[in-house]
């Protein structure tokens, strides 16, 4: 077990308490055991969390509903569980629900991982959902700054010549000026033609 996996589980260790139903979800190694508790009505959110962490860190696509909701979660932890266990799925729907989330302006709060998760992809649909993420953070008083920060980061390790006119924006804003330099700089010099 790596250590993301191994913090994941020690979270949902301290959530479900002494419980017989935990141990059994971490130790099993049958995958229709941890589908069956997705599938299941009435089971707490942390015997969910856990089916299907485990199910998309072992690729099985039974997983991929669950951890989108997860992702777009209220509580961060449970998050960044989401979008470790989604990188690892190798879901071809994944780069998709993520940018969908990332641009949800409704949901803007919670965008932080549905960001990171694209920059890891490295999609086609990373980009362009960064640079529209970006766009509409670039206000005065935008309250999202750690979304746009990740956003800027993001865009700067995809390398996408795309990029170059909202991270130059991004120039004019001081918590994000510093990130965006760096971010042009890894940009190639020409976009690539047709």
């Amino acid at each position: 077990m790596d250590v993301e996996l191994r913090t994941v589980t020690e979270r949902l260790r301290r959530e479900a308490g002494v419980s017989e139903s935990y141990e059994r979800l971490v130790a099993t190694g049958d995958v229709e055991e941890l589908a069956e508790v997705l599938a299941a009505a009435g089971q707490p959110l942390w015997a969910r969390e856990l089916a299907a962490v485990r199910l998309g860190t072992a690729g099985d696509n039974r997983a991929f509903e669950s951890l989108v909701l997860l992702l777009n979660h209220r509580d961060p932890s449970r998050c960044a569980a989401a979008a470790y266990a989604l990188a690892r799925l190798g879901d071809p729907r994944t780069a998709r629900a993520a940018a969908a989330l990332a641009t949800n302006e409704l949901r803007v709060a919670y965008a932080l991982y549905p960001v990171r998760l694209l920059t890891e992809l490295r999609a086609p649909e990373s980009a362009p959902a960064l640079i529209t993420t970006l766009k509409r953070r670039l206000a005065p008083h935008d309250p999202y700054g750690k979304i746009a920060l990740a956003c800027v980061e993001g865009l700067g390790a995809l390398g996408d010549p795309r990029a170059r006119p909202v991270l130059t924006q991004a120039c004019n804003f001081p918590r994000l000026a510093a990130a965006a330099s760096a971010a042009l700089a890894r940009l190639p010099d020409q976009v690539p033609g047709p």
